[in-house]
């Protein structure tokens, strides 16, 4: 908040609601329940259930004020349905349909302000005392209640247990060291109190991967020491596999993986298949939280189908109509491949925009462990040199057939901290200007057009690492290939699977790796800079440094005291200064020395940005924005959009997509 004493109560939707109620003869404020109303229409896929018994009737399965998201289906039955076909590339891709879903504390709207969701209601003190209000109802898609009891099991019975917390309390919930003072002031209201301010708490609520601060309490209490009776704990956890109760805990409550079908969710639908296998389902949550503007219980869509597939085949596969929405695994030299299945197929090749930073960028390992090579990719003219020496408008041309954005991996245009210098620093195509910075360094080449040495006299040969899954980024890497052996540089491609490139990476035995830019290329100055500050063990160009942050100094490496480790030690004392106020105008003028910083030292290469995703549109759904901004955090792909509000065409509804 900018004022120190700042408060506000956010409610849900307050205009939308007072529209509701005016639509179905309710005075805006009114103490009537939405859900009491006789214009909400059961689902039809589950008025069997409600009339055996199997289920309560939708009054009783909605919160008195549900979610109103501001869609009108105009089918004339009032009963849509339907089943939506997706294609994924292994049994994991069963979590994107929790981040698809994208129901959270609270989230991002399309503007990316953050609004209620499950909440019904949140408010801020000075920025570091947040309450939350809940829905008065609400209940877990297994019907069993929601309330501050899921929080409190989560504090007290977790996040303050050292067998399920084994490196204390969570991050997110720490500021500078200090645990919150949790208190639960009734059934409905939840409150978070900090001495100091704690900027990244909303933001981790309504990340795409959040974090969660409840737990299905009524669940998982059937795997925890505490509540559980003795005997039937162990025989769970012999039967599970597992070597003790928190390990059989872990397990059972995976919800980002969505691995579970027996755990209750608030997402708008439930896994229904136990992975692993070739076609999961998804069926609709009976008690899921949010109405259209008629009062009618969403999703519209009864099910999803996630059908598992090599990801080479997804493009062809997604040409032949077999998917009703799909942007996973399409990359944008797919387009004209796509297009051209559009009306034998029935569907529309869309492009939306990207939200990252840059579309490929490398990322030179300052903790990298050759000693020989960890001087030499600390010198920021050696970084320099390499930009300098990408032609990415031959990139752009080639690959991008001339629509990316050439550039540094930056804020883009879009963002209120973009600046059109700091895209373009050491970024221009300039052969000359490199050789002579690599000869400033003593990087000498022995034989005239031949390789330059290090200092040790090793040829210099880049290997660059790459998780492998993205054809045009080995594309790129050839290309850069040709232009860096120009300068004298060699530059080698080695592929291994994610979690082996990722830990290779942590190890300090990569020298150099390939992956997408920033994943927030739209931030604000609420945003916090921890993309280009050191922050976590994560971060592929300083995972030392990150870790050396992100656990206080007692793990990583710490930046020392050297003038090439100046920047570094810079951004890290200009990130906690971010985290220590809530002026707006203050923490502008941080983001703009950190931006700085990190495009004249050149941490990170990119190599183009704004390349579209593509994505494909059944003819038969309704309701996908034309134009969209595909990013993972904020906005979790499609979840900013609610797919709970798509439906497909009315005459079509019972049978669109795959049969049922």
């Amino acid at each position: 908040m900018d004022r120190p004493t700042a408060r506000r109560w956010i409610g849900s939707r307050s205009i939308l609601a007072a529209v509701l109620a005016l639509s179905i003869g309710m005075t805006a404020g009114s103490a009537t329940p939405i859900h009491a109303q006789t214009l909400t229409a059961e689902p039809a896929s589950l008025a069997a259930k409600v009339a055996d018994g199997a289920l309560p009737p939708v009054t009783e399965r909605l919160p008195q004020t549900p979610f109103v998201l501001p869609v009108d289906n105009a089918c004339p039955t009032d009963r849509p349905g339907g089943t939506l076909r997706m294609l994924g590339a292994s049994a994991k891709d069963t979590r994107i349909l929790s981040v698809f879903g994208y129901a959270r504390l609270v989230g991002y709207d399309e503007s990316y302000a953050i609004v209620p969701d499950i909440a019904e209601s949140y408010a801020v003190e000075e920025g570091r005392i947040f309450t939350f209000r809940l829905r008065p109802g609400m209940k877990w898609s297994d019907g069993a209640p929601f309330t501050s009891e899921d929080f409190r099991y989560f504090w007290e019975d977790m996040a303050k247990n050292p067998e399920i917390a084994k490196f204390g309390v969570p991050a997110e919930l720490l500021v500078d060291g200090e645990e919150p003072e949790v208190t639960f002031p009734g059934p409905y209201e939840v409150r978070y109190a900090w001495t100091g301010p704690n900027p990244n708490f909303l933001a981790s609520l309504a990340a795409a991967l959040p974090f969660e601060i409840f737990r299905p309490a009524h669940y998982l209490k059937k795997y925890h020491e505490k509540y559980a009776d003795p005997d039937k704990l162990k025989a769970k956890i012999e039967a599970a596999g597992q070597r003790n109760w928190a390990a059989l805990h872990f397990k059972k409550d995976r919800s980002h993986r969505n691995d579970n079908p027996d755990l209750p969710t608030m997402q708008p639908w439930t896994l229904a298949t136990k992975p692993p296998a070739e076609r999961l389902t998804f069926e609709r949550n009976p008690y899921f939280h949010r109405v259209d503007l008629k009062g009618r219980q969403l999703p519209y869509i009864d099910r999803v189908t996630l059908t598992i597939s090599n990801s080479n085949l997804i493009p062809a596969k997604a040409a032949n109509g077999e998917a009703d929405l799909q942007a996973a695994y399409l990359s944008f030299p797919n387009y004209p491949f796509l297009k051209r299945g559009e009306k034998r197929s029935g569907y529309e090749v869309r492009r939306w925009e990207s939200g990252r930073g840059s579309h490929v960028a490398l990322y030179p390992n300052l903790n990298v462990t050759d000693p020989v090579w960890r001087e030499t990719i600390r010198d920021a003219d050696f970084r320099r040199a390499l930009s300098l020496a990408i032609n990415r408008d031959d990139i752009d041309k080639a690959i991008f057939y001339g629509l990316a954005e050439p550039g540094a991996n930056t804020v883009l245009p879009g963002s209120p901290l973009f600046t059109p210098e700091l895209r373009d620093r050491w970024t221009a195509y300039d052969p000359d200007k490199a050789n002579l910075l690599l000869d400033s360094l003593g990087l000498k080449r022995a034989t005239r057009g031949g390789l330059r040495h290090l200092p040790d006299g090793r040829e210099i040969r880049i290997v660059v690492e790459t998780a492998g899954e993205s054809s045009e980024q080995s594309d790129v890497l050839q290309l850069v290939r040709d232009d860096w052996r120009k300068l004298g540089v060699d530059l080698l491609i080695r592929e291994s699977q994610r979690e082996i490139f990722r830990n290779r990476i942590k190890a300090g035995s990569t020298l150099m790796s390939v992956w997408t830019g920033l994943d927030n290329g739209l931030p604000t100055p609420a945003t916090d800079p921890k993309e280009l500050a050191p922050a976590t063990a994560e971060q592929m160009q300083w995972p030392g440094f990150g870790m050396w942050v992100e656990t206080g100094g007692t793990g990583g490496e710490a930046p020392g005291d050297g003038p090439d480790l100046a920047g570094i030690r810079e951004l890290i004392e200009l990130r906690q200064a971010w985290m220590r106020t809530t002026d707006t105008a203050e923490r502008a003028a941080i983001w703009n020395k950190i931006l700085r910083i990190s495009a004249d030292d050149v941490y990170t290469i990119g190599i183009v940005s704004g390349v579209d995703q593509i994505v494909v549109v059944s003819d038969k759904l309704r309701n996908v924005p034309e134009r969209g901004v595909y990013n993972y955090n904020p906005g979790a792909y499609f979840g900013i959009y609610h797919p709970d509000g798509f439906w497909f065409d009315c005459p079509s509804n019972v049978a669109a997509g795959s049969p049922s």
